[in-house]
């Protein structure tokens, strides 16, 4: 159905990167979405009123918040597609984050709502009445669910995004937690034992965990995580691809939304070459980003003296002294500048994340390896990576 609709309010094979088309594949499925959750609450809430289940009533709340999630999502599309302007230069793509990280609340809320119902209809308990209308009603939820979660992970992974995600999460929970619901019905049926207050203990807990883990993954992007690793590969084999640029360093890639995505990096050139033919391969590598990869591209330029063996053989020595230290520092920039009375060592050294050592204690103890190898002293600059 949702294939038989993009192709009606979308068009066959559209451009996935383009923010209009994202926005209306979220609108389309969200809207589906609003649909399917409200025709689930009110079936669910008559199985509940027929049965007297907590664990359906509750259930049936539960499509009711999704078709509040949906809603949500739809408004985080609608909004993520509007243009920058003077308050949001960088447009406002990471809506959708937000969006996603509500959605994830609200799965949580709903998870400790059943929760609290659930254990009080364990202390309590009432009888529970088996239907067979009920047991289909709750068979064809599940159907519903699972068609939902596989036309949300499709789409999510079409239009990489990470709300769309997180709402095809919330149905496969809805899938486990409606199936809990059902196989208790089952129990009670066949050995008259009321399990229901259990089962909704068990669903309201995976609930709980599905909205965590959803919230995770709307969180990271909104604190900064590294890109994806595709995304760096392209970059440098786009890069690679220009015999001009001898080295690189310094990726930093900036997430504001998908189709957002601005990076700077630094690119090693031939000193002695023609400064306007360099420039002008900078400029036309950083278009190629553009146009491959959707990404806006500064590139900086550090021009190399690639001739200079004497440079060539202290820096590979450096190299040496640094990774003894740790075989993940890198260095780069690497310059001699020789005095009357020493000669100083001036580079960068890039540290991993997580690196079990300060920057100053780093620095202090290079400048000590350095200092013993003869009249040098070394000016370091410690660089993190991001990549």
């Amino acid at each position: 159905m949702i294939s038989i609709l993009a192709g009606i309010f979308i068009g066959r094979n559209p451009d996935t990167k383009d923010q209009e088309v994202r926005k209306r594949y979220g609108m389309l499925c969200s809207i589906v979405g609003i649909a399917f959750n409200i025709l689930l609450f009110a079936f669910k809430e008559l199985a509940g009123f027929i049965t007297g289940s907590m664990a359906i009533v509750a259930d049936g709340f539960n499509n009711l918040s999704d078709a509040g999630s949906s809603f949500l999502t739809m408004l985080g599309y609608k909004f993520a597609g509007a243009e920058p302007d003077t308050e949001h230069p960088f447009g406002h793509g990471r809506i959708e984050y937000v969006m996603g990280l509500i959605v994830s609340i609200v799965i949580i809320i709903v998870g400790i709502e059943l929760f609290q119902n659930s254990f009080d209809k364990l202390l309590h308990p009432e009888a529970v009445e088996v239907s067979l209308a009920a047991g289909i009603i709750l068979v064809i939820s599940i159907l519903i669910k699972i068609y939902m979660y596989i036309y949300n992970s499709a789409i999510a992974k079409k239009i990489d995004s990470s709300a769309m995600q997180a709402t095809a999460a919330d149905s496969l929970s809805d899938v486990l937690s409606t199936t809990v619901v059902l196989v208790s019905m089952i129990i009670l049926y066949l050995t008259g034992r009321n399990v229901d207050a259990v089962c909704g203990l068990a669903v309201s807990l995976f609930i709980m965990y599905q909205g965590c883990m959803s919230a995770k993954e709307t969180i990271e992007p909104l604190l900064g995580q590294p890109p994806k690793m595709e995304f760096v590969d392209d970059v440098y084999r786009i890069i690679a691809e220009h015999k001009e640029i001898l080295g690189t360093h310094d990726l930093v890639v900036h997430d504001y939304g998908p189709g957002r995505v601005m990076m700077s990096i630094h690119a090693e050139v031939d000193g002695e070459g023609d400064i306007y033919e360099l420039h002008d391969c900078i400029d036309l590598i950083e278009r190629e980003l553009h146009d491959r990869l959707g990404c806006e591209a500064v590139i900086h330029m550090d021009p190399i003296n690639k001739n200079d063996e004497v440079t060539e053989k202290m820096k590979k020595r450096v190299l040496t002294i640094v990774q003894a230290i740790d075989a993940e520092l890198t260095i780069h920039d690497f310059r001699m500048v020789p005095g009357n009375t020493h000669t100083n060592l001036i580079f960068d050294v890039v540290v991993p994340p997580k690196f079990g050592m300060h920057s100053s204690e780093l620095k202090k103890l290079i400048e000590k390896d350095i200092a013993a190898m003869g009249t040098y002293i070394a000016v370091v600059q410690v660089d993190q990576k991001y990549v």
